[in-house]
């Protein structure tokens, strides 16, 4: 594939994200290095980012060295002293702010990751680990899982798995910065606050970026009274900071380059290679999974709210609208590959396919695809060949303009 030069950046978002991040001068703080990277042209000023830059500016002062209670993860209370003793030197030294956390919330493609890996990178804390949330909740299950286990082979109970795990995860890091912080399983929805004011007990400090308001979490969800403790105990100890409406870079980038690949070749798997990176921030793609009505659902590659499949697994697998439908509300955009001709014989797939992009139409998501034709060539004929031409229409108006700026609907 012919190198395409980048498109002109959007304010306050990269035209070429800066990777690796090894290459900024950290040595000062996340702030210097946000404003050197504007001076060196590789971000564009942005009056929102610029102030969540200096919100972790001042987290990163007050974190300086910092190591609760002598580095232990235990659980003899002197967590919450240490927090205490640390509020006292900030406030003798006239620091701004106290160590809360931070929670950095907006939409996709807003810079909420880059500003928090360039805070995670310069962060002069010993002990720290950054990880995607649901990397972390699955990681906190199976521990669960292994304690029980160990238990039961030495004939005793695990009453309360909470504080050992809390103390393990403690142990590990005085500074957890997650990605991509959301919640839509039950499971963990029902640990999180007893596990979240463990931490905060042991003088864990967290940063978070997520799409979504911490009032609007688990919403809709059943059992969401019992988890508004969590939400209350989130606000404690997080400070909440919003990236407001931007236009995001991505949206420039999908025009500029399009979203809809003919053929399916390898120049086309390279741009959606290129889409895909640049669609999720640069973040490092992992597989997860999705809870759906008891039952998972694995997607192959996601980060930072978009997900990556090829068409066998998402149209030729025993799939239904659920499905879709839980892939739509979480992901603001998917990047699919290699969509083949139908034909008479393909009535299920393409049936599926339908439904697929349904869904992504009613929730607008943003799609990038490669094709073995354009949308109204894909099933000339077969059963329900007639019904497709209005999904080649839908697939036609998602590569426009006015699709690309409109918000995802979660």
């Amino acid at each position: 594939m012919d190198e395409i030069p980048p498109p002109r950046p959007e304010a306050g978002l990269p035209a070429k994200l800066p990777t690796p991040i090894e290459r900024i001068d950290l040595s000062a703080g996340p702030l210097p290095a946000y404003r050197a990277e504007i001076a060196a042209g590789a971000l564009v000023a942005d009056p929102a980012q610029a102030a969540a830059a200096e919100r972790l500016q001042s987290l990163w002062v007050a974190l300086r060295g910092y190591e609760p209670h002598g580095g232990n993860g235990g659980s003899n209370g002197k967590g919450l002293l240490a927090r205490l003793r640390l509020r006292r030197r900030l406030s003798d030294e006239s620091a701004p702010g106290l160590p809360n956390g931070l929670y950095l919330v907006g939409e996709v493609g807003r810079g909420k990751s880059m500003l928090m890996d360039l805070f995670f990178a310069s962060a002069q804390v010993a002990r720290k680990r950054r990880i995607h949330f649901l990397a972390f909740m699955q990681e906190s299950h199976a521990r669960i899982f292994a304690m029980r286990e160990e238990m039961a082979r030495r004939g005793r109970q695990l009453d309360d798995p909470i504080p050992p795990l809390a103390d393990i995860v403690a142990a590990e890091a005085a500074l957890l910065c997650f990605d991509e912080f959301q919640v839509n399983d039950i499971a963990d929805a029902l640990i999180l606050g007893r596990l979240f004011q463990a931490l905060f007990d042991r003088g864990v400090v967290m940063v978070a970026t997520s799409n979504t308001p911490p009032d609007a979490l688990f919403a809709g969800q059943p059992g969401r009274d019992a988890f508004l403790p969590f939400i209350a105990v989130l606000k404690a100890n997080l400070d909440v900071l919003e990236l407001g409406h931007g236009r995001d870079f991505r949206r420039a980038r999908l025009l500029a380059e399009g979203t809809w690949f003919v053929p399916a070749d390898a120049r086309a798997r390279a741009a959606l290679d290129a889409a895909f990176e640049e669609l999720a921030g640069g973040a490092a793609p992992k597989p997860v999974r999705l809870s759906i009505m008891g039952r998972q659902l694995a997607v192959p590659l996601a980060a930072e709210g978009v997900a990556r499949f090829d068409f066998p697994a998402l149209c030729a697998a025993a799939l239904g609208p659920g499905d879709y439908l839980a892939l739509a509300t979480h992901f603001q955009a998917l990047v699919l590959d290699e969509i083949p001709l139908l034909d008479a014989d393909s009535y299920d797939v393409a049936r599926r396919f339908i439904t697929l992009i349904d869904a992504l139409y009613d929730h607008r998501v943003k799609l990038v695809a490669s094709a073995a034709a354009e949308p109204d060539a894909l099933y000339p004929r077969g059963e329900g060949s007639a019904a497709f031409r209005r999904t080649a229409s839908r697939l036609e108006e998602m590569r426009s303009r006015a699709w690309l700026d409109l918000p995802h609907l979660s």
